[in-house]
Order: C-alpha cells, then sequence, then structure tokens
C-alpha cells in the first residue's frame, strides 16, 4: 500500500492506481468515517441524470382502443404491475 503525506492544508494526493480502479476523477465526492484509530474513506455514487426518453417503454397499456395521456395515471399502472409480479 503507497504512503501519501498530509499537506500544511490536510490535503493528501490519493494514488493513482486507486483512483482509476474508484473512477475517481476531478469532482468526485468522498465520505470519510472514524473506524477505531482507522480511516474509512469511500467514494459517494452519484445518480446519473436522465432524459425522460430513458423512461420510453418502461410502462405500456394493453387496453384497446384510442388512449390519451391525461386518462393514463402513471402510479395506478406501477401498482397494477408490481400486484402481476410472482
Amino acid at each position: 500500500m503507497p504512503t501519501v503525506t498530509v499537506s500544511d492544508k490536510g490535503q493528501v494526493v490519493i494514488p493513482a492506481a486507486i483512483r482509476r480502479r474508484l473512477g475517481l476523477v476531478p469532482g468526485s465526492k468522498l465520505d470519510f468515517e472514524m473506524e477505531g484509530d482507522s480511516i474509512r474513506v469511500r467514494p459517494l455514487k452519484s445518480i446519473p441524470l436522465s432524459r425522460v426518453e430513458d423512461g420510453y417503454g418502461m410502462l405500456r397499456c394493453d387496453l384497446a382502443g384510442e388512449r390519451r395521456l391525461a386518462d393514463f395515471d402513471v402510479a395506478e399502472a406501477m401498482r397494477a404491475e408490481d400486484d402481476d409480479r410472482p
């Protein structure tokens, strides 16, 4: 395990191999936690931004006939889908 030095500002450099393995890039957020006399550092995983188009096809309506978006209750459809699962 590489040894690093704490600067007078309390900063350390995370070795490149560790940054690559954890996918740390500039701006990554880290969580620090005391564990006895040690420090546990974990990267905080962010939820990637999504677009409306990414959800296309997730819900479907098998009812015949013409439908309008105003007639569609997303919450009700999700509950119905959950009820259909084994």
